[in-house]
């Protein structure tokens, strides 16, 4: 499987780029009864906490996909601290306006909890931006509660 759904500061095509310069953004889509959250609060020294997501009824998750050559795999699962085991993978189904595909996610590998930093969280929201994400999706991003005062 190449297709990757990034829902987290992966969004920004330019960011991908630097990290899989082998592999294009091929699209954007929905992660359909999925909610983007946070976990792993002082938990992986981060200052606050780092973006996943969540299994939820009714929700939906704005995710750009990547086609992710093989030499770029390894280089992505080393940045998202599979290894590690602070992420781990996740098969989902994306659904796009060409119709379902088969991807991988990222999934912060403990408890859901804990709140982004404001920069963090800005991040998100303009790569979210970026990748083509609604208006209201952007905006919703840019409303939720930060663990720090500004960005």
């Amino acid at each position: 499987m190449r297709h990757y759904a990034a829902y987290g500061s992966n969004l920004d095509p330019a960011r991908m780029r630097a990290y899989c310069p082998h592999s294009p953004m091929v699209g954007v889509g929905w992660l359909e009864g999925w909610r983007l959250t946070f976990a792993g609060e002082g938990a992986i020294g981060w200052e606050g906490a780092v973006s996943t997501i969540v299994e939820s009824f009714g929700d939906r998750v704005f995710v750009a996909l990547y086609d992710i050559h093989p030499y770029d795999a390894v280089q992505l699962d080393e940045i998202e601290g599979v290894a590690s085991g602070t992420y781990r993978k996740l098969h989902v189904r994306v659904s796009t306006l060409d119709g379902d595909v088969t991807a991988w996610v990222y999934v912060f590998d403990g408890y859901e909890g804990g709140l982004p930093t404001a920069w963090y969280l800005s991040e998100i929201a303009n790569a979210a931006e970026k990748a083509g994400a609604p208006d209201d999706y952007v905006s919703e991003l840019r409303s939720r509660p930060t663990g720090t005062a500004s960005a």
